[in-house]
């Protein structure tokens, strides 16, 4: 019973790591995203607060969480005020799924975990939109959910060729299976979809269609100030990081606890940066026939082809 009690003990004490851990990655990737655009945009980007602006997020935090919290007089308050906090907690969840060799939780239904915190994210923006009760806010709101449906469909059956190949919801058998060729070059078309996918999946640019400043100002996030806006902020990050070490756990080597996996994830996290710093915002129709009509037939095909791969490799 006491070494039952201590494991338990000890797995929190690794969650509360984890957490700390992300939220830092978090802070220095808004640290790093500001200095690429600003060299991507020929300045300099922050580098005035501590060495270089390395201190930089930190004062962030701090401005925007010890600023007043406003609220709009006719905003539902409640499901307003929690909903930024549920999107949050959310973002941090799906961190557990990380395939630790030891100490923290070991999911064997780790990927269908995913999905489901995946789709719980759309209702706290539905909730976030619809309660701040400012047609902006909904308008935005309406955009995201319909965007991120759209696409949730696309990456999960890219994620389904994947779980064909290696017949296991767990994440740790994607390392497994490549010990001698990584995913990437076995599923090369779908590994682009998929990395597309997840940039329209958490919101980001060129598919940014939640906040378009022309017509929606911010988007559903609108009406939100000081900590509201913080855990919206940090939780699309959070999801950020989260896609980019998952894009390099499936094609990129699985996970090893060597420095090379987190250079792959820094990297992947650059390329959403860096394509932010390039490409223009993207007509919606054209996203919404991009899943669609683009896509989704894609992965269909590879998934059956896939299917007919493993079929005639286990006969």
């Amino acid at each position: 019973m006491v070494l039952f009690f201590n494991d338990i003990i000890l797995i929190i004490i690794g969650l509360l790591i984890l957490i700390l851990g992300v939220l830092i990655g978090v802070a220095f990737l808004t640290l790093l995203e500001r200095k690429v655009l600003g060299y991507i945009q020929i300045r300099k980007g922050p580098n005035k607060v501590g060495l270089m602006g390395i201190l930089q997020p930190f004062s962030d935090a701090v401005k925007l969480f010890t600023k007043e919290q406003t609220f709009p007089v006719n905003s539902n308050y409640f499901s307003y005020y929690f909903s930024p906090v549920i999107s949050f907690i959310l973002s941090l969840m799906i961190w557990m799924l990380i395939p630790y060799y030891f100490n923290l939780i070991s999911f064997n239904l780790g990927i269908l975990f995913f999905l489901c915190c995946m789709s719980l994210g759309v209702y706290t923006v539905m909730v976030a939109g619809w309660s701040s009760n400012s047609n902006y806010a909904l308008l935005g709101s309406l955009r995201s959910i319909a965007q991120t449906i759209s696409y949730e469909v696309s990456l999960a059956l890219i994620f389904l060729s994947g779980i064909i190949l290696i017949m296991d919801f767990n994440l740790i058998k994607f390392g497994e299976y490549q010990n001698m060729v990584w995913f990437m070059f076995i599923m090369m078309p779908l590994c682009f979809c998929w990395l597309s996918s997840s940039m329209a999946e958490t919101n980001r640019t060129p598919f940014d269609f939640a906040e378009g400043e022309s017509e929606l100002v911010s988007g559903f996030n609108v009406e939100y100030s000081s900590g509201g806006f913080a855990l919206i902020f940090l939780a699309e990050y959070s999801s950020i990081l989260f896609m980019s070490m998952l894009f390099s756990l499936i094609y990129l080597g699985g996970y090893d606890m060597t420095l090379i996996f987190y250079m792959k994830l820094v990297f992947i996290s650059f390329i959403f940066i860096w394509v932010r710093g390039t490409l223009p915002r993207y007509r919606y129709d054209k996203l919404m026939y991009l899943s669609w009509k683009s896509y989704l037939p894609v992965s269909l095909n590879f998934l059956l082809f896939y299917m007919g791969l493993k079929i005639y490799l286990l006969l």
